[in-house]
């Protein structure tokens, strides 16, 4: 085996390919664990607050290609279940992050952040939980389909829950660098000293993070995955080295992967079979430490635009 440094500052092993082990089934002294089917079927398998955060992208119900539509009041049924079953493996100080967008029907957009807030506030109204929402962060992206009768949407939500109000949450690690790091007191006894913090600033709830199309190098058959360097700020953020954390609706396993590069155990469910083997070959080379896939806080690719050109850009809009 061969050490390895990595971002939070620490030696990790990295296994030999035969050393990584991927578990099929729930088995508490795994690390890595990837099961096949509905997690309906596995989560009650899973003990009492056994998970320190749950992350997921559920199926928005809209008619994707993995997706079995259901009538609305099942859908948020079912989506109920799934959570309340979360809420019950979550520990005390855990996390809960539904990442979710908007549902556009016959031209009206339905943000699903606001039925998937209902739920919770339905679950907190109906059982001993008592989950509160933290954050409503918004993920934006530069790429997507272009409306011609309405803005193009550019955005989706990440809806922040904690189980308790005693939680985890190490902001250091997901620090971005200042806009002004040279900024300095101008008056008082701090005069002349630096203002800000030299680790970098907080990354606000609005995060810019390219979304995985098609020349994306995490880039895979799913339609609809999103980026490890989205779930990784919410890994270093609310969990802890060796904590568990479980993604219900996996898909290629993203949330897995983010969660195995940064030395934490895991547990995925996808009950799209043609996905499942994606998922466990990626999982392997995120262990392995071989997985590409772009930094966290790369700077996004700006392209340079010729002057002309901006200034017959600027003459049209004029004219």
């Amino acid at each position: 085996m061969v050490s390895n440094e990595n971002p939070e500052g620490k030696q990790t092993k990295i296994p030999t390919d035969s050393q990584v082990d991927i578990s099929s089934e729930y088995d508490s002294d795994s690390d890595i664990i990837f099961y096949s089917g509905d997690c309906m079927d596995l989560l009650p398998e899973i003990p009492d607050e056994e998970v320190q955060l749950v992350v997921t992208s559920p199926p928005y119900n809209i008619g994707k290609e993995y997706e079995d539509v259901k009538e609305l009041d099942k859908y948020k049924s079912f989506q109920k279940e799934v959570i309340k079953e979360c809420l019950r493996i979550l520990k005390p100080g855990g996390s809960i992050c539904w990442q979710i967008g908007n549902f556009v029907e016959d031209s009206e957009v339905l943000p699903l952040d606001i039925l998937f807030y209902n739920i919770f506030r339905e679950i907190k109204e109906e059982t001993e939980y008592s989950p509160k929402l933290r954050n409503r962060i918004v993920w934006h992206f530069g790429h997507g389909l272009h409306c011609s009768k309405r803005f193009s949407g550019r955005y989706e939500t990440i809806l922040w829950f904690t189980k308790t109000d005693d939680y985890v949450f190490n902001l250091d690690p997901v620090r971005v660098p200042q806009k002004y790091p040279s900024k300095k007191h101008y008056k008082g006894p701090n005069k002349g000293e630096p203002s800000c913090n030299p680790k970098g600033k907080n990354p606000s709830d609005v995060w810019e993070i390219p979304n995985v199309k098609a020349n994306h190098v995490e880039k895979t058959e799913h339609p609809c995955q999103f980026p490890i360097e989205l779930i990784e700020r919410l890994v270093l953020a609310l969990t802890n080295e060796e904590d568990i954390v479980l993604d219900p609706f996996a898909g290629v396993g993203s949330a897995n992967c983010a969660a195995v590069k940064r030395n934490r155990r895991t547990i995925g469910c996808e009950k799209e079979e043609k996905y499942v083997e994606t998922a466990r070959e990626r999982i392997k080379k995120a262990a392995l430490g071989t997985l590409e896939t772009r930094p966290m806080n790369k700077p996004l690719h700006k392209p340079k635009i010729e002057k002309k050109r901006i200034e017959e850009f600027i003459g049209g809009i004029e004219s």
